[in-house]
Formats: structure tokens, sequence, C-alpha cells
């Protein structure tokens, strides 16, 4: 009896571990406990969620949510859901930890030059390859034809998209990316400002013009997502702030 309840204790486990191995998305816990460093705040006039990156640092949090990304087998994502999910996260968390890599920086462009930018340094491996910034952004999400993740991907700047406090899931993906779209529209200082003459907006728009050809175009876009405007012609003008989004400052 007590051999067979070993063997039944055992073949339970053995289970259950081949059920994370193969499980279609990773479970998010421990990068959430990381989002839990981002507050909301302000910084050169502009609001914006900020991150300790002090104590990130010290926490040592960030690692476990790496080790995350880095050990999962990508090859189980199961859809284009899971996939979209699983790539905003892992950009994310590589911005992160390029800057906890480096820190203390005032931006992640520090980080690199003209020469070798940030974005093409190698931020660490998943599914078993080397990857950068770039490569997750440019060969992994735009080739997916989905606009919104300019407004999920965070490069660790008071201009990007605010950096959400809760991870990205696959059930949850179209409305966590429809509010992230909604936000950065409704941040005067930073997304669009619209004064009657003309409607600024993000450079964003401008650098990536084309992704948003599939949902009818950038006034398209915006004007789904962000209500009340004038008919004013769009600029993509706003000024770039590449400075940290970094709290304590």
């Amino acid at each position: 009896m007590r051999l067979t309840k070993s063997l039944l204790l055992a073949a339970a486990l053995n289970l259950m571990l081949s059920a994370a191995a193969f499980a279609a998305s990773p479970d998010w816990s421990v990068y959430a406990e990381t989002l839990q460093t981002v507050k909301s705040g302000k910084k050169h006039d502009t609001p914006l969620n900020l991150v300790d990156y002090s104590a990130l640092k010290k926490s040592g949090q960030l690692e476990a949510a790496y080790q995350l990304i880095n050990t999962f087998p990508v090859e189980t994502l199961a859809n284009r859901e899971e996939k979209l999910a699983f790539y905003i996260n892992a950009y994310n968390i590589l911005a992160l930890k390029m800057v906890l890599d480096h820190w203390p920086v005032d931006s992640i462009k520090d980080v690199g030059n003209l020469l070798s930018p940030v974005w093409k340094k190698t931020a660490g491996v998943i599914g078993g390859q080397e990857v950068s910034l770039d490569a997750i952004e440019n060969e992994v999400l735009r080739p997916m034809g989905e606009p919104r993740i300019h407004f999920a991907i965070v490069c660790a700047s008071v201009s990007c998209p605010d950096l959400r406090t809760e991870p990205y899931s696959a059930d949850k993906l179209n409305a966590q990316l429809d509010d992230q779209a909604g936000l950065f529209l409704n941040n005067a200082q930073k997304g669009l400002n619209d004064d009657g003459k003309v409607i600024h907006v993000s450079k964003i728009f401008d650098w990536f013009d084309n992704d948003f050809k599939a949902v009818g175009g950038i006034e398209a876009f915006i004007r789904q997502h962000r209500s009340g405007l004038s008919k004013s012609a769009i600029k993509a003008d706003i000024d770039y702030d590449w400075s940290l989004n970094s709290a304590g400052e």
C-alpha cells in the first residue's frame, strides 16, 4: 500500500511537471510582482507610470521574470494571442533588464551609441536564441499585423507608452491593448494634443505609419481610440523625450 501511494504521488508529480512544461502560456505571477515597483507619477511635466529602478535592482525580482521567459518553451505558444502576449511581456522585461544591467543611466539610449544602438544589442536569450529589442519588435511582433503593440511595448523612456502594471495575457489581450491605446492617446504631453488647429500626435505614428494601414490608416485608428477630436489635420510632431522613465528623481 505504501509503495502504491508513493507511485501514485510520483505519477501525479510527473503529470504536473509535464503540464507545466507544455503550458501554452507562462505563469506571469513573478512578473506581476516585478510590476509592483511601477507607480503613476510625473516627469518633465509628463504624467506617466514610473519605474523604481533602484528598488528593482536591490530586490532581484526582475531576474526571476527574465528566467521565466528565458526557459519557457516558446514553441508551445498555441495561437496569435498567446504569442503576442508573450513577446510583448518579453520585450518589456528585456528593456527593464537592459537598464538594470547598465544601471545607473539617464536614458536607455546611453547603453548604446550611433554605431551600436541599444536596440541592436543582445538583450537576453529566448527559445535558446540571443535576441535584441529590435528583433522582438521588428521580426516577431510587427509582422503579426497588430498596430496596438506600439502602445504596449515600452522602451523605458518618458515618451514611450506607459508600462502597464499587470502582465499581458492571451485571454485579456484585446481589452488590454485597447486600453493602452486609449491611455496613450489621452495623454496630451506625449500621445495626442488637439489644439483645434492641428492634432499633434506622437512620432510613433510617423516611425510606424505603415503598420496602421491594416486598420484604415493613422487617422482612422486615432479617431477609433479617441473621441471628441476636431477635424484638424494630424501631425506626428510631439517631441520625443528619451529620458528614463525612472522614479525617485
